[in-house]
Order: C-alpha cells, then sequence, then structure tokens
C-alpha cells in the first residue's frame, strides 16, 4: 500500500505511516511515473489529476486537501474508479478575512472612513460567500447576493438574492466566491468579463479570490477600476502589468490560515479513513469553520498584514510559486 503525498500539505507527516508507505513529493515531481506504482494521492492544487498524470496507475483514491476540484477531471475518475474528495469548507474563514483586509486597504488608498453607504456584491454564496456576507452585514456594509445555482436548488435562500446585473447596477465592490465552471446554465468562466466591465454602473474594486479564470485579466488591466487578486489567470506566470494596477495582489494564498490547513489536512485523514477503514487519529480544530461569531473592520485588518503579502509579490512576480509554498500560515481572525 503506498500513498503521495504533496510535501507542502502540513500536519500529516508521520500520520499515515502506520497503515501504509508514504511518499512526500513536490508538487512538480508528483508525475506520471511517480504515481505509476500508487494507491493513493493527497495533493492540492497544483497537481493536475487527470489521465496524463492516472493513466496506468493504481491509484483509486485521491484527496485534495483544498476546497476546489477543477484540478481533477472528475469524469475520468469515476470511470475509472477512482474515489476523489475534498475539503470544502476548509478555508473559508481565511478567504473573508483576505477580503475584508483587501477592502480596508482599498478604503485607506481611497479615503472611504467608514463601510455605511457602501453597498457589497457576492457572487457565489457558498461556504466562503456565506461568511463574507455576514460579516459585511455585520461590519454595516449593503449586502446584496447573487448565485443562480444556489438559488434553484435551495428554496430557502431568498435573502438580499439579486441578477447579476442588479449587483453591477448598485455595487461599489464585487467579490467573486465561485467555482470555475465552462458549461451548464451559469459558466463562471471569464464571468468577470469585458461585457461585465462595461456594464457596471459604480463600482469602483473588484476581488477575485476564487479562481484566476473568472475574472478576464485582461479586460480588468483595461478597466478604469481599482482590482484585489489572489488568484490570477496563467498562475505561476502573471500579468505584470496588472500585478503593477492591482492595489491588493497576493500569490493565491488567500485561503492560507494555519487552522484552514488544519481543517483540510484533518478533512483528508478523515476520508482516508472512511475510504479504507483505517483508523488515524484526526486532530481536533477548535477554531470554528464558520468563522469568527462577531468582527470588527479595524479588527480583521490588524489580524494579516494583506500589503505586506502584496509588497513581496509586487517586488518578485516571478517568485509566485516560492511565495506560495513557502508562506507562513497565519492565524484566522478569532
Amino acid at each position: 500500500m503506498k500513498v503521495i503525498v504533496d510535501s507542502h500539505i502540513p500536519n500529516i507527516q508521520g500520520l499515515i505511516e502506520p497503515y501504509a508507505e508514504v511518499l512526500y513529493l513536490e508538487p512538480g515531481d508528483i508525475t506520471r511515473t511517480a504515481v505509476k506504482d500508487a494507491d493513493a494521492l493527497i495533493v492540492r492544487t497544483r497537481t493536475r489529476c487527470n489521465a496524463d498524470l492516472l493513466e496506468g496507475s493504481r491509484v483509486r483514491f485521491i484527496g485534495s486537501a483544498t476546497i476546489g476540484t477543477d484540478h481533477i477531471d472528475l469524469d475520468y475518475c469515476a470511470s475509472h474508479g477512482i474515489t476523489v474528495r475534498n475539503a470544502p469548507g476548509c478555508n473559508a474563514p481565511a478567504v473573508a478575512q483576505w477580503v475584508f483586509c483587501a477592502i480596508h486597504a482599498w478604503m485607506q488608498a481611497r479615503g472611504i472612513a467608514t463601510p455605511e453607504g457602501l453597498t457589497l456584491g457576492i457572487v457565489g454564496v457558498g461556504h466562503i460567500g456565506s461568511i463574507v456576507a455576514r460579516w459585511g452585514s455585520e461590519l454595516g456594509f449593503t449586502v446584496l447576493l447573487n448565485d443562480p445555482p444556489r438559488e434553484k436548488r435551495d428554496g430557502s435562500f431568498d435573502v438580499n438574492i439579486f441578477p447579476l446585473e442588479e449587483l453591477q447596477r448598485r455595487c461599489d465592490i464585487i467579490t467573486f466566491h465561485t467555482p470555475i465552471t465552462r458549461e451548464g446554465q451559469w459558466p463562471t468562466w471569464h464571468l468577470c468579463d469585458q461585457a461585465f466591465l462595461d456594464g457596471l454602473a459604480c463600482c469602483h474594486l473588484i476581488l477575485d479570490a476564487a479562481r484566476g479564470p473568472i475574472a478576464d485579466n485582461a479586460a480588468l488591466l483595461r478597466w478604469r477600476g481599482d482590482v484585489g487578486l489572489d488568484c490570477w489567470e496563467n498562475e505561476p506566470v502573471i500579468s505584470r502589468e496588472l500585478l503593477e494596477k492591482a492595489i491588493v495582489a497576493t500569490p493565491h494564498i488567500a485561503g492560507y490560515s494555519a487552522e484552514g490547513k488544519q481543517r483540510g489536512t484533518a478533512m483528508m485523514l478523515a476520508a482516508l479513513n472512511d475510504f479504507y477503514g483505517w483508523n488515524i487519529p484526526v486532530p481536533e480544530i477548535t477554531a470554528p469553520a464558520t468563522g469568527a461569531a462577531q468582527v470588527t473592520l479595524d479588527g480583521i485588518a490588524a489580524s494579516y498584514d494583506i500589503l505586506a503579502d502584496t509588497a513581496a509579490l509586487k517586488a518578485d512576480p516571478a517568485g509566485f510559486e516560492a511565495l506560495r509554498n513557502h508562506y507562513l500560515h497565519r492565524p484566522e481572525y478569532q
């Protein structure tokens, strides 16, 4: 029994070893040759789990210690008997922390003293968007929500729900928290494109801490408003011009809190136990996955120096991947 684990996943070394041979690899070393004789993979978003990687291997379990699965070919896995598990919501409080630190930095830069009078639009109201919505309302923002898929499947989801056009018309700030999809009734690839930006009536700040291709980066560069980005198209080779324009710019680390990483690892260990019938001890995480119950904007801003991360990326854009891989996981706002 052999398990390959991304070496940047924390709090996991030594826990699986009583049950299997474990090989810890850099993401770039998780190759077709490396996984050929592996039974299970524990990865992050940097590992593309598709036919190129998996064909001819004996892998039957893939765990992604992240919220998304767009790096995994789910159809291929389903057709080849490979079970996939991810960690939905594990880093939601950390991303919400990033959002309001970004908004705070923007308000300070533009001389805006208070959230009162500002309308915040949230596109995608899952684990992360729900926390952003709750915190935003408590902080004094007017909050408008948009999530057609959730609205369709959840009949009770009817508070502050508006069509995207209403957010374009009324919002000062719009933040995206959707998965990346190219097909279906509501595709999100380039959801924030030139047409979307041209339709904005009073928006001054666009935030993307979800997936880079949700926002057309070339269109953002042409837009006259401010942008805050954690996720970029073509990572890790990002647009230097858009980096220069961005008022907040970080290397895809919005969800990189110590507690979020602990949750992701714990969820992977629980998934291995469920799949293989093992009894790996799963650490308890005391910080709530739903985020702090009470918040202040100054308190959130004091919990994380987002401008330090921005300065680091602007000083070394070619070091995007190194900055991400060696990021010192910050504490969540409590």
